[in-house]
């Protein structure tokens, strides 16, 4: 998906869009600004700094910077008059009017991106949802697979007392506090579909009727199971552990796969979901869902790789399910937040992207893990256990066709996945530090020199960055393609260069990138900065400025690396597809001694192969160890 060629998300939801939200009287459309302060990990919520906007000659001059190494002379000629001409006569009055913005939201950049991003994008979720591979469990068969589910629950309840009594901590980055209002919006959540635009429901702790139960899906069927009890208590490991139970012995049979709607693209699921909800029986069991703390999902084995590893199945699995041949169709794919687990001891996550990064959802990750190495049960068991409810569908032969035609588009998007993952064991981050440069920067520079090698040329590179320093703040863009980069990706197989002077480019081309990295998550990059001007001028009804019809502007935005550090405390990484169709998509997990990446590319491509990256990219990282190495030796 290119962000920048999505919809500006101005109009008003469509009709079915308002008539399911009105269906769903006891929901709430997120509202973050509603959140009541208790303990520490909002604390600090409301001293945060607001988004900056950036000066716009600043925003200018950083932009020409970063396209410099993708443009030749003549290029770069045209495209630095274009920005001049920007910066004489749209960019001035559309700054001020962005300014003016800024002074009337919380933050100028969240709203639209939450719609731009994700709402208004008529793609398959499966497109955008990160997966999580998790690391595999030592469990076997069905029993077991019960049994470190209830467990799993029991730590995922543990975590959520946390969050509702806001006793997490705060996270910080660099001495700073951040934001943790994503913490706030992972569970109780869902987005819904609508033909035109979509939208997004969120039950805050603060609600006075609060949900009580999960979703288990089994062999397609989907139930209710309260985790909480009579006085509110939560449900034992032991008393879990039947709930679950009871919902597999009414499910050993697979049913019908509604479930493979939430995988369709954003306006067939809409006209559905328009139809589905006019029933009663359907729209009770939409609620239900759309209301639970989040959903669990109990696969079979893992199909044998007839490809790749194990663990790129494993990885394949979080993102699609496989197809409607084995899981895709025991997924609910618009739950904020869904685990999945195997009878084999694999386990998985999936999360619909419009409220939250990673970072947060690694959290309750980690938590989760932790949890379960401790094996015990935190709770003494509750009152008045209700058992679990099977969720019923009316399903008309027009929702049968349409979940055949979800089947077919899955399974296209299964072959057309390639997912490759690299443990990268020669080295981690500790010799990185040891070289006294960033890790971060490092892998970035080392997806640099794979690619060109590979392309003989650089590409635009998007890795997020984080602005939740400020206020309800989300990513905007390190644009890690730099003229340094490229100096070192040139110089590095060339014979004539010194080891030297390849590490004193390598330095500078970290230094570059690091550079760029405090802009970002100082709320001075350029690509959050030009989209809102873009959305200005759109919102204000005037013509689209000729900055972002320019070649320039296409091609640095035009990401064939998308790429994100999402660092957990186990040997976990995420995963998504590419953003582009001629791209990869990169994730990696930087560890004291290896470094964990997972590749992603589409099949349909003749341009990529996440098999070739991943040679080439475990070439870069030993190259540029040897070269470090040797100039660390030389010192000694």
């Amino acid at each position: 998906m290119d962000l920048n060629n999505e919809s500006n998300g101005k109009g008003a939801a469509d009709d079915s869009v308002v008539k399911a939200t009105n269906l769903l009287s006891k929901m709430k459309i997120e509202d973050p600004t509603r959140m009541a302060i208790k303990g520490r990990t909002f604390s600090v919520q409301y001293s945060l700094p607001r988004l900056p906007v950036p000066p716009l000659e600043q925003t200018l001059n950083r932009y020409l910077d970063t396209c410099r190494p993708l443009l030749d002379d003549q290029q770069f000629k045209s495209t630095s008059e274009i920005v001049q001409k920007f910066k004489e006569k749209e960019g001035p009055e559309l700054q001020k009017m962005l300014e003016e913005r800024a002074t009337e939201h919380t933050n100028w950049l969240s709203d639209w991106w939450k719609s731009v991003a994700y709402l208004d994008s008529r793609l398959p979720v499966v497109l955008v949802n990160p997966g999580f591979y998790l690391p595999r469990q030592s469990f076997r068969g069905k029993q077991e697979q019960i049994d470190f589910t209830a467990r799993m629950i029991a730590g995922l309840l543990d975590y959520k007392m946390m969050l509702d009594d806001q006793t997490l901590p705060v996270d910080t980055m660099g001495g700073k506090p951040l934001c943790m209002v994503q913490y706030y919006q992972l569970l109780n959540a869902c987005r819904i579909p609508g033909l035109k635009k979509d939208t997004h429901v969120h039950i805050p702790p603060t609600d006075s009727v609060q949900p009580r139960h999960i979703n288990i899906m089994h062999n397609n069927h989907i139930f209710s199971l309260d985790v909480y009890g009579g006085q509110g208590k939560p449900l034992s490991v032991s008393q879990l552990r039947e709930q679950i139970q009871a919902c597999v012995d009414q499910s050993k049979v697979p049913t019908t796969p509604v479930g493979i709607l939430t995988s369709m693209d954003r306006s067939s699921w809409g006209k559905v979901y328009h139809d589905m909800v006019k029933d009663k029986t359907n729209k009770a069991s939409l609620e239900n869902i759309q209301r639970s703390i989040l959903s669990i999902s109990l696969d079979g084995p893992l199909p044998q790789p007839t490809a790749g590893t194990l663990v790129d199945v494993g990885a394949a699995l979080s993102l699609t399910g496989m197809g409607s041949k084995f899981y895709a169709g025991n997924r609910w794919y618009d739950k904020t937040l869904q685990f999945i687990v195997g009878e084999d001891g694999s386990v998985a996550a999936n999360y619909e992207h419009t409220t939250a990064e990673g970072p947060p959802v690694v959290g309750i990750i980690d938590h989760i893990l932790n949890f379960l190495e401790k094996k015990k049960d935190p709770w003494l068991g509750a009152p008045d256990v209700q058992p679990p409810k099977r969720l019923n569908f009316n399903l008309s032969e027009k929702t049968k066709q349409a979940i055949s035609r979800g089947e077919e588009d899955i399974d296209s998007i299964v072959e057309d996945v390639m997912v490759r993952s690299l443990f990268f064991k020669d080295y981690g981050k500790n010799f990185i530090k040891k070289a006294k440069l960033s890790p971060d920067a490092y892998i970035q520079i080392a997806f640099q020199l794979a690619y060109y090698r590979l392309y003989k040329q650089p590409c635009a590179t998007y890795e997020s960055g984080s602005l939740r320093r400020f206020q309800l703040g989300r990513t905007d863009t390190i644009r890690s393609c730099s003229s340094a980069s490229l100096a070192f990706t040139q110089a590095m197989d060339d014979p004539s260069v010194s080891t030297d002077t390849k590490v004193d480019l390598l330095k500078k081309a970290i230094q570059s990138h690091r550079q760029y990295t405090d802009y970002t998550i100082s709320g001075q990059a350029v690509d959050r900065h030009l989209l809102g001007l873009k959305l200005t001028a759109l919102d204000h009804g005037r013509d689209i400025p000729e900055i972002f019809m320019d070649l320039a502007f296409k091609e640095s935005t035009h990401f064939r690396l998308s790429t994100s550090q999402v660092a957990s405390q186990h040997e976990a990484f995420l995963c998504f597809v590419p953003v582009v169709p001629d791209g990869y998509g990169l994730c990696y997990n930087p560890r004291e001694e290896q470094l964990i990446v997972c590749v992603t590319s589409f099949n349909n491509s003749p341009e990529t192969n996440s098999d070739t990256l991943v040679e080439n990219l475990t070439q870069a990282f030993r190259d540029m160890q040897k070269i470090l190495a040797s100039q660390m030796q030389a010192k000694l």
